[in-house]
């Protein structure tokens, strides 16, 4: 290879690696917006959207298949998720992924939201650190009268050890609403809606129910 050819291929390898590192960090451009009770909530821009991404962090006296458990329990997700009314589990296809229908009790005068979310587990196995992926999909539940369907969201847990029985749980969502929605409820549900959740899934995941479950493909 000529030295001119081989200097241009250098080139542009440099500027390839370059502008991926500029993409990651853009992608990680988060700015904290509330911390307090050891949980940090952060919020991004999305491009094109009105709307910020959000990411939830915080440390839980759980294991990682406790707070699992909590997690996969879709029926009580209404005790901890912020303003979630309505939660109902449509198909078990294993124990590690599911689809449910969910739906949101938004305050007057914005029309209640709704979804369908797939949710899918993984654990890498050098680290034990647990993925739950969860985009809404369309179909399996017909639209309802004076409900508006969301039909982009994507949302992810991730759950990391980080001692005897603890756990950082991190929280990333983006989501389009759908719709006209003013700015003070946008600002609800972006900063005490995650804080609330945190807070009160630190205290629904302490239930024996989940202190007592083991996954077959999951190691603590």
């Amino acid at each position: 290879m000529q030295r001119s050819t081989y200097s241009y291929v250098v080139f542009l390898i440099f500027i390839s690696s370059f502008l991926n590192l500029n993409q990651l960090f853009a992608q990680e451009n988060w700015s904290l917006s509330v911390n307090r009770e050891g949980i940090q909530v952060y919020t991004r821009p999305i491009e094109n959207s009105k709307i910020k991404a959000i990411k939830v962090v915080g440390n839980l006296q759980a294991t990682s298949s406790q707070l699992l458990a909590a997690i996969m329990d879709i029926q009580t997700c209404n005790e901890w998720v912020y303003h979630s009314q309505e939660n109902v589990l449509i198909k078990q296809i294993s124990p590690l992924e599911l689809i449910y229908y969910s739906r949101v009790d938004v305050p007057w005068p914005v029309e209640d939201r709704d979804y369908v979310v797939h949710i899918q587990v993984e654990q890498h196995p050098q680290t034990k650190v647990i993925t739950v992926n969860s985009p809404c999909i369309p179909g399996y539940v017909a639209q309802k009268k004076n409900i508006v369907r969301i039909s982009h969201s994507v949302g992810k847990w991730t759950i990391t050890p980080v001692a005897n029985n603890q756990v950082r749980a991190e929280y990333v969502l983006e989501v389009d609403p759908m719709g006209n929605i003013p700015a003070w409820l946008v600002n609800l549900f972006a900063t005490k809606g995650p804080l609330e959740t945190f807070r009160n899934l630190k205290v629904h995941v302490q239930k024996e129910v989940y202190k007592k479950t083991h996954y077959k493909l999951i190691s603590d």
